[in-house]
C-alpha cells in the first residue's frame, strides 16, 4: 500500500471505530426534568495523591508560577502555603504551557459554610485544552440540573453517580482524557474523550463528547491545535484548589 492509502485507513480507523455513548437527545440541555444521578458515599479520603514518578507538577503548594491570568498580566488568583483560591471578580487562570492528551489529577474544595444553591454554589471549572470543561460544583445536598453538577461534562453527560463530599472537604478528580485529532483541512479525524473518577468513584467511563462544552449550547468541533493550556474557571465562587499534577499520554 502506498503511504497515503494507509494514512487514510488510519484516519477511517478513527471514525469508524467502537466509541462510547453519545451525549443524549432525549434530554434537552440542561433539563431540571433529567433524573439525577444516584448519591453515593465515595468512602474515607486518601488525600492528598502523592504524584508518580514523571508527573508535570502543575501546582504543588505556594508557587503559582505555572499558571496566568487569561485576561491581565497580574495573577490575582491567591495563593497559600498549599492551595490556592479563586478570587472572584478577577477571571479565569490557565498554564502557562499547553498540553493534550493527558491523564490529570486535581484536588478541590467547595466554600464552607455553604451559601445559595443550584449553580450558584461552589462553581467552577476544569477546562480540559481551554475548550472541554468537566464541571466543579458544590453537589452536597445541593439539587441541580443532572448535566451540570459535579462530575458532569458539562451540558453533555451527567455523571454516572453524585460522589460528592460535604463543603468544606477536599474532593478529587483523576481523569483520563484523549483530545480531538483534526486533518490539514480542519476535517474532525478523532473525536475527544473522558474517563473520570471523582473521589475515587467512577462517574465517566470513556464518553466521546460531541464538541466543545457550552451554556444551553452543544457547539460543532472546530479545528484547533493538538495542545492547548488548562483553564480554571472563575464563576464567582472562592473554590480552592491544591496538588495538581498530569502525565502526558503517548
Amino acid at each position: 500500500m502506498n503511504g497515503r492509502f494507509v494514512r487514510l485507513l488510519a484516519a477511517m480507523a478513527l471514525v469508524a471505530s467502537p466509541v462510547s455513548a453519545q451525549p443524549s437527545a432525549d434530554w434537552p440541555i440542561h433539563s431540571n426534568d433529567r433524573p439525577k444521578p444516584a448519591v453515593v458515599s465515595p468512602g474515607k479520603s486518601a488525600l492528598p495523591v502523592p504524584p508518580p514518578a514523571g508527573a508535570i507538577i502543575l501546582f504543588g503548594g505556594g508557587d503559582l508560577s505555572k499558571w496566568e491570568q487569561v485576561r491581565g498580566d497580574t495573577l490575582r488568583w491567591v495563593a497559600r502555603d498549599d492551595y490556592f483560591e479563586v478570587q472572584p471578580g478577577s477571571g479565569d487562570l490557565r498554564t502557562r504551557d499547553s498540553f493534550g492528551d493527558a491523564e490529570v489529577h486535581i484536588e478541590w474544595m467547595s466554600p464552607s459554610p455553604a451559601r445559595g444553591a443550584d449553580q450558584n454554589r461552589g462553581n467552577s471549572g476544569l477546562y480540559l485544552m481551554s475548550t472541554y470543561e468537566l464541571q466543579i460544583l458544590d453537589s452536597y445536598e445541593n439539587p441541580t440540573y443532572a448535566d451540570g453538577q459535579a462530575g458532569a461534562i458539562y451540558g453533555q453527560f451527567p455523571p454516572l453517580v453524585n460522589a460528592s463530599r460535604p463543603p468544606g472537604e477536599w474532593q478529587s478528580y483523576d481523569v483520563v482524557f484523549r483530545g480531538p485529532r483534526f486533518d490539514s483541512s480542519g476535517n474532525l479525524l478523532r473525536p475527544a474523550t473522558m474517563t473520570v473518577r471523582h473521589n475515587g468513584v467512577l462517574v465517566q467511563d470513556n464518553v466521546t463528547l460531541s464538541g466543545p462544552t457550552g451554556h444551553y449550547a452543544r457547539p460543532p468541533y472546530k479545528a484547533h491545535a493538538e495542545k492547548l493550556p488548562i483553564l480554571l474557571q472563575d464563576h464567582g465562587h472562592r473554590v480552592r484548589f491544591r496538588n495538581i499534577w498530569l502525565k502526558e499520554l503517548k
